[in-house]
């Protein structure tokens, strides 16, 4: 009921700001980057954290499943390691070349009289490489990524406020950050199997890593941007991340699809379908002047 009552106060309702997820939203799953993403993944659990190839499949389902994003996942379980050591590893080696120039979709995003912000998972490299390749360059306000909020490497969970560092802030440098021969490894795998037995067992350890969908991190991500999410539409093509959203009171689109799911307001087969789907946004008017918290930026919203 939640959510039916939510799609039903999106009728004819007043948009300043288009929320836009980057991979496989903004450019199709058959661009095989995705695929690409998770072969890397997997050599680098065999390959930097020695885990045994064998075990790895199912290892990576039940972390992306459980915590959003399988990097997420493994620094619950107990692995530490340096966070721009494992983006390179994941995305240094994706097939960029795959990605083409979009002047359509270019001139759609331009043409939207909207602030228009980019919320990734990814990198700050990984994003801007992306963008660049799509020729979507200069299309968004700004760019809340990994380090907008992983700012830290942060070695426990904490709730504080603080631990989100905002525009124009300097982190202090993080120390190297390598998992040990006598480091304690949760068993997630035996865990879950336990809870299935019906055996009484502790819950799942939390990861220090903020990413969607956990809902703490979207409304992180608007507080940071100063996004309202009663005048927001957020694009994005995982179902969990529109549902989260729509949760912390997004309107949503689901994009990859064009039939509409629980949690979702609309849904676009492909992105290009914006105009057609969604006409009323280019009768919006004036673009609302950008407030973000701290300094202004030109492209990134980074720490």
């Amino acid at each position: 009921m939640e959510f039916e009552d939510r799609y039903r106060q999106v009728q004819g309702h007043n948009y300043d700001c288009l929320l836009f997820d980057l991979d496989d939203t903004l450019y199709p799953l058959s661009s095989g980057l995705a695929a690409g993403c998770r072969k890397n993944i997997e050599d680098y659990m065999h390959e930097k954290l020695g885990i045994e190839r064998s075990k790895i499949p199912e290892l990576c389902n039940v972390l992306y499943k459980n915590y959003g994003t399988t990097m997420a996942g493994l620094r619950a379980i107990g692995y530490d390691f340096d966070y721009d050591d494992y983006h390179s590893f994941v995305h240094g080696r994706l097939p960029y070349d795959n990605l083409k120039p979009d002047p359509v979709l270019r001139s759609l995003l331009l043409s939207l009289p909207l602030r228009k912000v980019i919320f990734t998972n990814a990198d700050k490299v990984h994003a801007s490489v992306a963008l660049n390749r799509l020729g979507l360059e200069g299309c968004f306000e700004g760019i809340i990524c990994f380090e907008t909020l992983n700012p830290i490497h942060k070695s426990t969970v904490s709730d504080d406020e603080d631990d989100i560092a905002f525009v124009g802030r300097k982190s202090p440098p993080c120390p190297p950050h390598n998992i040990s021969s006598n480091a304690k490894i949760f068993d997630i795998i035996g865990h879950l199997s336990q809870v299935n037995n019906n055996i009484n067992v502790i819950g799942l350890p939390k990861t220090p890593i903020v990413c969607k969908p956990s809902e703490a991190a979207i409304e992180k991500a608007l507080k940071i941007a100063n996004i309202s999410p009663q005048r927001t539409l957020f694009f994005e093509d995982s179902v969990r991340n529109i549902q989260a959203g729509k949760r912390v009171g997004l309107h949503t689109v689901l994009v990859g699809t064009s039939q509409r799911v629980k949690g979702a307001d609309y849904a676009l087969e492909r992105i290009h379908n914006i105009r057609e789907a969604l006409p009323e946004l280019w009768e919006a008017g004036k673009v609302p002047e950008a407030n973000y918290t701290g300094t202004p930026v030109e492209t990134f919203v980074i720490a």
